[in-house]
């Protein structure tokens, strides 16, 4: 791997787990000494963060981490919710019942892994990392798969509020059993509607996370 690629890697995670909060400067000297690499890499992946809209320029603070409003949770799941129902529908039409049937095992197991504290939660994050890889797989759709591949980097900020909610986790859990069993049974409208009732229920969450979060912040 590049070290542009390490850097870039390095800095979507910091910038996803919340080590990078918004607002933060990314000055190249400061963060190529952070990453143990040299500035121009480090250019080079801020420069891709840039174009991923996870940074922006701002007057006399340099480059600094975005942050996620109200507005943009809603206009995300706007975009998020026919992209994913399309999707759930191509890999329930072509995906190998195989892959999904082991998911669905996988996911049955969900709660002993939210309930397993933070490892157990970032195995939870990595089995649905798995699910997205396999349904894009699946679709065999190159644009499609661009599409959400653009989605999932910001939407992945946003799944981070419910970390700290297992109920919201366990809740998510089930309606994505759902979905996998609807593909893993090639019912393609079903496997659209409960793509569809997901995102609702996730929307709803991210914007009530969203608005406690703050007011925690404002009275603080």
């Amino acid at each position: 791997m590049r070290a542009s690629d390490k850097a870039y890697q390095a800095l979507l995670e910091d910038i996803v787990d919340g080590t990078l909060q918004p607002g933060t400067s990314l000055a190249e000297v400061e963060q190529s000494e952070r990453l143990g690499v040299s500035r121009t890499p480090v250019r080079e992946a801020l420069s891709q963060l840039r174009k991923d809209g996870l940074i922006e320029q701002t007057r006399g603070r340099g480059l600094t981490v975005t942050d996620v409003s109200l507005d943009d949770i809603v206009e995300l799941y706007e975009l998020r919710q026919p992209l994913e129902q399309q999707a759930a529908k191509l890999a329930a039409q072509r995906g190998n019942t195989q892959i999904f049937t082991q998911l669905a095992a996988e996911f049955r197991n969900a709660e002993r892994l939210i309930e397993g504290g933070d490892t157990g939660i970032k195995a939870y994050y990595n089995l649905n990392e798995r699910l997205d890889r396999a349904i894009e797989d699946a679709i065999a759709s190159p644009y499609l798969v661009s599409a959400l591949k653009t989605l999932h980097l910001h939407l992945a900020r946003i799944r981070r509020l419910s970390r700290r909610d297992p109920i919201r986790l366990k809740a998510a859990a089930i309606e994505t059993l759902v979905i996998i069993e609807a593909i893993v049974d090639r019912n393609s409208e079903l496997a659209a509607s409960a793509t569809a009732v997901h995102m609702q229920q996730s929307l709803r969450n991210a914007l009530e996370t969203a608005r406690s979060r703050a007011v925690t912040e404002r009275v603080a």
